[in-house]
């Protein structure tokens, strides 16, 4: 997600309260020794990063404070009808990936799939590319799965 998200698709972003992650994300520094540090000092069995003070925990409203991203109400997706992932793939993107791996599909399908948008998109098209520039931030930025290159369909 390298690139800043398209004017064509800036109301769908404000519309789903992805807007502000979605400029955050273009200006956000990496700093890998921080990173290291905090890794290290995760918890998993509590949730929590122990630093020599203290403990510290990261909530919802943390979240919600950093990234602008709200932590309650409706999903973005709806009510999904289907627990076949092609189907659903094609409800939200109007595609199916070739391969899908447990509800999951690839980013690099994503971005090869819906790049750049044309000026001349009609309304069902502004919506697929929100909806894939939506995966793309919580697969590449805020949840990405370990291999870096897999993002959840019920994500969106």
């Amino acid at each position: 997600m390298s690139d800043p998200p398209s004017p064509l698709i800036e109301n769908y972003l404000r519309e789903a309260g992805f807007w502000h992650v979605a400029n955050k994300s273009q200006g956000c520094k990496m700093d890998p020794k921080l990173i290291s540090a905090f890794i290290e000092r995760w918890r998993p069995g509590t949730y929590t990063f122990h630093i020599p003070c203290r403990e510290c925990t990261i909530t919802l409203e943390d979240v919600q404070l950093q990234l602008g991203l709200l932590v309650d109400g409706s999903v973005l997706t709806g009510f999904v009808q289907s627990d076949d992932s092609g189907v659903i793939c094609y409800d939200l993107l109007c595609a199916i990936s070739d391969n899908i791996y447990g509800g999951q599909i690839e980013m690099g399908w994503l971005r090869d799939k819906f790049s750049k948008p044309a000026n001349d998109l009609n309304e069902v098209e502004r919506i697929r590319y929100a909806r894939t520039y939506i995966l793309e931030i919580i697969g590449g930025y805020l949840m990405p799965d370990l291999s870096q290159n897999l993002v959840h369909l019920g994500s969106c």
